[in-house]
């Protein structure tokens, strides 16, 4: 794989790839898997490590909450159905889960590489073959198929679901509100009038907004109102 061209760069806004695979629920079609959901496509290094092991658990028991949002997730590890089998007995036995959605087999790392998965830079962080290991990616893709937001993570470092949730509800929200969402924001604090609004339109939409300066406005929206409530 390090002899073949690196894929074209994944950015926000462009349109999620489709692909075909194997996974632990039976073979999909990857934008035929999306349908009208969001969904949140993460990768792993490797089935039987200690970080990934910790992380499908979270997600495992958090998937409640992204599903009454409307949003499927779908993980992907560098090994095969058979493996990820296995893995999730432990994965279960050790979090409290019950991990249900499914999981791609990627040993040859073909969904990896037209992500753009594979950490380029760390030469150490190869499988015994001398192929590089996933990072640890995630991709938020909306119905209309067009990623919104992209993370990447160090090998080393776990992610933080909350925090992904967190990103879902900014982006439903803003979708819905015409808002944007300030640092730290969690459903149910004040949210930012969207810059293309202006104040007369504001003012029909928002009419408790506090002007801080002529490009920063501020207004109410209870967390009822947010993705948080569906």
């Amino acid at each position: 794989m390090g002899s073949e061209p690196r894929a074209e760069p994944l950015r926000l806004g462009s349109i999620a790839p489709n692909f075909d695979a194997e996974t632990t629920k039976g073979p999909i079609n990857f934008h035929e898997f999306i349908g009208d959901n969001w969904v949140i496509l993460f990768s792993h290094p490797e089935d039987y490590t200690p970080v990934c092991t910790t992380e499908l658990g979270a997600f495992a028991k958090l998937e409640p909450e992204f599903a009454r949002r409307g949003v499927k997730l779908i993980g992907l590890s560098a090994n095969t159905i058979e493996s990820h089998g296995g893995w999730i007995k432990d994965i279960d036995e050790i979090s409290g889960s019950n991990l249900s959605f499914p999981i791609i087999g990627d040993k040859d790392r073909k969904v990896a590489f037209l992500y753009d998965m594979l950490d380029h830079q760390d030469t150490t962080n190869v499988d015994s073959k001398g192929i590089a290991f996933t990072i640890r990616s995630v991709f938020v893709i909306d119905p209309k198929k067009t990623i919104r937001t992209i993370l990447s993570y160090p090998a080393s470092t776990g992610r933080n679901t909350a925090e992904v949730l967190r990103i879902v509800d900014s982006l439903q929200t803003g979708d819905k509100h015409k808002v944007t969402t300030p640092i730290n924001w969690l459903p149910g604090d004040d949210v930012i009038v969207h810059p293309s609004i202006n104040n007369e339109k504001a003012k029909e939409l928002f009419p408790d907004f506090k002007m801080v300066k002529p490009y920063l406005r501020f207004t109410p929206l209870p967390k009822e109102k947010t993705s948080a409530a569906n």
